[in-house]
């Protein structure tokens, strides 16, 4: 198993999707970003950084990361404590825009060259927040569910079955941007059920 700080130092200086991609190269110079060490609890795994986080080289830097924070109930002296909180998105660097202004989805490089062994060498981690299909289609596999809704919607079956087999749990979101309002409105257990057990566990973590 390859060690921490040189598997992390390899990662913050990978050219993978610039010089060597699976299809059409990265249209910007990488800039990886991540969060980890060999005692946070918490790991936090989303799509790709965006735009704002591109600029600022952290994640979550932008409106959607004050929603997850408050979905979490910490503030950002604990969110960016990398001894506390892990970050690991599917894509490291932000992918790009697509011809409508969107995120282009997660670079299918990062998955393959460096997800198994970051999470191999984190074996402390004891939950894992799955924000979007990406992340949810590699932490739950088969076990994912159609659609996104009905994969958030099942939580507590993720929840059990991790418990089970004494793997980290899993505890799949939706993103938290502020297109998903309509979504949160739409699926009120999601505040009344899920969040209060989020907020429950991330402070026993942290």
């Amino acid at each position: 198993m390859a060690e921490l700080p040189a598997l992390v130092e390899d990662i913050r200086a990978c050219r993978i999707c610039a010089d060597n991609p699976d299809k059409l190269p990265l249209p910007h110079d990488p800039r990886p970003v991540l969060q980890v060490s060999e005692t946070a609890r918490l790991c936090i795994c989303g799509q790709a950084p965006g735009t704002r986080v591109h600029k600022s080289g952290r994640p979550f830097t932008d409106p959607s990361g004050d929603r997850l924070r408050d979905w979490m109930g910490i503030g950002e002296d604990i969110f960016y404590d990398p001894q506390k909180l892990a970050i690991i998105p599917m894509g490291f660097c932000f992918p790009g825009l697509d011809a409508k202004g969107g995120d282009l989805p997660p670079r299918p490089e990062c998955r393959k060259a460096w997800h198994d062994d970051l999470f191999e060498a984190l074996p402390q981690i004891e939950l894992i927040l799955v924000i979007g299909q990406y992340a949810q289609g590699y932490h739950l596999g088969k076990s994912r569910k159609k659609s996104l809704t009905e994969t958030v919607a099942h939580w507590r079956d993720f929840w059990d079955e991790c418990s089970s087999n004494n793997k980290p749990k899993v505890l799949p979101l939706p993103h938290p941007s502020w297109r998903n309002n309509a979504w949160i409105k739409k699926n009120p257990w999601f505040e009344t059920d899920l969040l209060p057990v989020l907020k429950q566990e991330v402070a026993r973590l942290v």
